[in-house]
């Protein structure tokens, strides 16, 4: 087991004089308050389609308001800060249960699916308009009184109003997804419709804060976990997309959070990775971290064994019931999002020096290269250090528009410290949001680019620091 006295030496966190500790302490809990109610009144402002610019404004103020909040408490003792930053995390998680998720539609799938399986049918089997599945219909999420039209509302083709996306095709989530849309199902009071799902999320998002509080006393610098942990306890971004949007991705953050604690790059580490992948497939960018530093085909074959193991196993049940379709929609979204040659709606950077049809290609490559330099070259007692330059690289070449992709990257920003890379995530919200309001305009590439540079600078930042 790694022993803390075989962790590099670093320099130690700040010690605030007690004379000063009742000031930042104050600092911080007013800030945290003014967070709290940014995030409240910033959803109160409406949905993605009514009020993107105002989401937008609102947003921008909590981040400034988080900023100063994470400043301010590195100068708080660390007893008191620990106890901040979990006050901070239950407030900031609850605001975002404050409105209905505003800024995306696809908790109404997830209530759908645990919907389905709660009848015995796999949720891989039929799509939500199909017609072997209309006597789980009702008012919430198939509305036939009203108009339809309005945020997550969709008419299909034979004049079916759902509110939920895709309805004419099957999931796409893994299997431990579904589980947990099962389990919320299972144990919440009947119609009580989107609200089971946000405190299922809420909660996610607040153990996540006290696994980060664990791994970092045990496998990081003690002094500095408080502030790194609020890093993700405190983020704008977890309220809107674990909370509020209720983003499955925060279980599977869960599982990596506690994947890269585990003292040994073993079975464990592979299974609880492993976890996090049959929860969503981005998680798998961080195997190489997991890897970071490990020699000999034993230890590599124990951990992938169990990873593979892990994600076979939860796919058994789902197999018995709907043999290969168990893909569901997947290969249709990679080609609906832009993936596909001749389809090219991603790779925004590399599409600024590269033909589309070269652009997937030298992701691709990059990709490997980075992945090889971070198993071989990786810190093996900061596997997460890896899993955040990999699957951070991976989210500035994809470009993608969904700002909650980058929740793997608070977390693993939030054990390592590098706050700049929480610029992916800045880039991914602007994206979402502004898109509609910019036509025309390269936000793309604009909002990537400023994310390149400013890890770029970081890092130049940090080797001339530590020279």
């Amino acid at each position: 087991m790694t022993d803390a006295a075989t962790l590099p030496r670093q320099s130690p966190a700040p010690s605030p004089t007690r004379s000063s500790a009742p000031l930042w302490i104050a600092v911080t809990a007013v800030l945290l308050a003014a967070l709290t109610a940014a995030v409240v009144v910033t959803l109160q402002a409406g949905n993605r389609t009514s009020a993107a610019g105002r989401l937008l404004v609102g947003f921008a103020v909590a981040w400034a308001l988080f900023a100063a909040a994470v400043w301010a408490v590195r100068k708080v003792p660390v007893r008191a800060a620990t106890v901040l930053v979990i006050i901070g995390s239950a407030a900031v998680a609850l605001a975002g249960l404050t409105a209905q998720p505003r800024t995306s539609d696809d908790m109404y799938r997830y209530a759908w699916d645990g919907r389905v399986q709660a009848a015995g049918i796999s949720p891989y089997a039929h799509p939500p308009a199909a017609p072997q599945l209309a006597p789980l219909r009702d008012q919430w999420l198939f509305p036939t009184q009203d108009e339809c039209k309005g945020f997550g509302l969709t008419q299909t083709r034979s004049g079916l109003c759902v509110r939920i996306n895709r309805p004419t095709v099957p999931t796409i989530y893994p299997p431990v997804a579904e589980g947990w849309y099962f389990l919320v199902h299972t144990v919440s009071p009947p119609d009580s419709r989107h609200k089971p799902l946000q405190i299922g999320g809420a909660a996610l998002a607040f153990g996540t804060t006290l696994a980060l509080l664990r791994v970092l006393r045990r496998r990081g610098d003690p002094g500095r976990a408080p502030a790194r942990a609020a890093l993700w306890a405190w983020c704008p971004a977890v309220a809107l997309e674990a909370v509020n949007n209720a983003h499955i991705d925060t279980l599977g953050v869960l599982f990596l959070v506690l994947a890269m604690g585990t003292a040994t790059a073993g079975a464990r580490r592979g299974a609880l990775l492993g976890a996090a992948i049959a929860v969503k497939l981005l998680p798998v960018l961080a195997l190489p971290g997991a890897l970071s530093g490990v020699r000999g085909p034993g230890r590599v074959l124990r951990l992938t064994g169990a990873l593979t193991a892990a994600v076979a196993l939860a796919y058994v049940p789902y197999v018995a019931m709907s043999g290969p379709g168990v893909l569901g929609y997947l290969p249709g979204y990679l080609h609906e999002e832009g993936y596909e040659p001749g389809h090219v709606r991603r790779f925004a950077l590399l599409r600024l020096l590269l033909p589309d049809t070269a652009a997937g290609v030298a992701a691709v490559v990059v990709l490997l290269v980075v992945g090889v330099y971070v198993w071989r070259r990786g810190d093996p007692d900061r596997p997460w250090r890896g899993a955040l330059l990999l699957t951070g690289t991976a989210l500035l070449l994809f470009s993608p528009s969904y700002p909650w992709y980058s929740l793997l990257v608070i977390a693993l920003v939030a054990l390592d410290g590098r706050w700049e890379w929480l610029t992916i995530t800045l880039a991914g919200t602007t994206l979402y949001l502004a898109g509609r309001l910019l036509p025309g305009f390269p936000l793309q590439a604009w909002a990537y680019g400023v994310a390149a540079v400013a890890i770029s600078v970081g890092a130049c930042v940090r080797l001339r620091v530590s020279e």
